[in-house]
């Protein structure tokens, strides 16, 4: 008997924001009817939130295999050791797990877009807001980004962590005050949705913060296929593992 077509099952850090969610809930609602594949597609949470992933691998019909796409944009300390545990101890259902959103060249697209609506110039400072985590790796994917995004604008783009890792975001945007002289200091939001670290980055000093990538009336295009395109190559890289190829 053939195996019934993989879920996508997104799973989100999870917000007290009542934007927040309103934010990832679209996201997952417009991938849902985006996708011509899969037919079955499921929100959870990794904390604050529920249903948890536990709860949302077991609501999936019996058998139902699943491919756990990360909501987050960078690969650490929830990816590689929070969903990869939780995923472990399923038995009784095969579940993969995809790449995290970021690093990718279409997020810099959505970021610049959220420059242009902030008004922000090509004259301004850009430093990139990043949530910050523990894990080098995930880090690393935000360095990534800030390269990325600086390669895009052709100026310099500094990185400001909220939490985690330095420097932080309001030593970040006083340094590049303190060498920029009258011109503005922008914050570019490289956060998911609205909450807690979207007010932090509000509240470190820049002269506009940009809103997040999602936002409960916008979700880019770009993130979709992303989340679409994780669910695929993971689906795909299954696929060859089998073949040998």
């Amino acid at each position: 008997m053939d195996l019934p077509e993989p879920a996508l099952v997104g799973i989100s850090h999870g917000t007290a924001s009542p934007e927040g969610q309103a934010a990832v809930q679209r996201l997952i609602d417009t991938v849902d009817a985006a996708a011509a594949s899969p037919s079955l597609v499921r929100l959870g949470h990794v904390d604050v939130q529920q249903p948890d992933v536990a709860a949302t691998l077991g609501a999936l019909p019996p058998s139902t295999p699943a491919v756990v796409v990360p909501l987050l944009l960078s690969a650490g300390y929830h990816v590689h050791v929070d969903l990869r545990r939780e995923i472990d101890d399923v038995a009784d259902r095969s579940v993969r797990l995809a790449a995290a959103l970021g690093p990718d060249d279409r997020l810099v697209e959505v970021l610049r877009r959220r420059l242009a609506e902030s008004g922000a110039t090509p004259e301004d400072l850009v430093v990139l807001a990043v949530a910050g985590s523990s894990d080098a790796r995930a880090v690393d994917d935000c360095r990534d980004m800030g390269e990325r995004l600086a390669a895009a604008l052709g100026a310099p783009v500094t990185v400001g962590f909220l939490s985690a890792a330095e420097s932080r975001l309001a030593d970040a945007i006083a340094d590049v005050r303190a060498e920029g002289g009258s011109r503005r200091v922008v914050a570019a939001s490289y956060l998911l949705a609205p909450g807690y670290f979207q007010d932090l980055a509000a509240a470190a000093g820049a002269d506009l913060v940009t809103e997040p990538l999602l936002t409960p009336d916008d979700a880019p295009v770009e993130l979709v296929d992303i989340v679409l395109d994780r669910f695929e190559e993971t689906l795909a890289a299954a696929s060859d593992t089998a073949s040998g190829a």
